[in-house]
């Protein structure tokens, strides 16, 4: 009997130990960050701290017929009235794509992508040459954040 009262201690404390190890080693629920595609291609990604940093991606005429697509996400969800925005160097909004909320029933709910076209960004650069911003905005992100620079060729 005391044989079985030390294995099941035993086991309990070595149950313990290894329940805290796992914690100490599992990431936060949640958390907000972002995907760019280019086409079925994860091109950029940042999450958490990460989100201070703004990295380039270099777009060119070869890929006009490509599309990117955006996934932003508030702790896991999928935010409301959301926009992708292309801005000059000036902060001046160049083209803005307005997308759907969420629903139960809705396509957003399933994919939450925001897609645009390479085409329409090369398009901007003939009264605008040089860099553009990438921006995001929602109701949970009102002021928006810069997702990356885009270098148009």
């Amino acid at each position: 009997m005391k044989q079985l009262i030390k294995k099941s201690m035993a086991m309990s404390s070595l149950l313990f130990v290894l329940f805290i190890a796992l914690l100490s080693f599992s990431s936060p629920k949640g958390g907000e960050g972002f995907e760019i595609f280019l086409d079925s291609k994860l091109v950029l990604q940042q999450f958490g701290k990460e989100l201070t940093t703004v990295k380039s991606i270099r777009l060119e005429k070869s890929i006009s017929n490509s599309q990117i697509s955006v996934r932003y996400f508030h702790c896991g969800q999928t935010g409301k009235n959301r926009s992708i925005t292309i801005r000059n160097a000036n902060n001046k909004i160049l083209k803005e794509w307005r997308f759907a909320d969420a629903s139960a029933s809705s396509l957003a709910s399933k994919d939450p992508s925001m897609i645009f076209k390479v085409a329409d960004v090369l398009s901007l650069q003939k009264n605008n040459p040089g860099q553009f911003g990438l921006y995001y905005s929602s109701d949970q992100l009102p002021k928006g954040r810069q997702l990356a620079t885009l270098l148009v060729d």
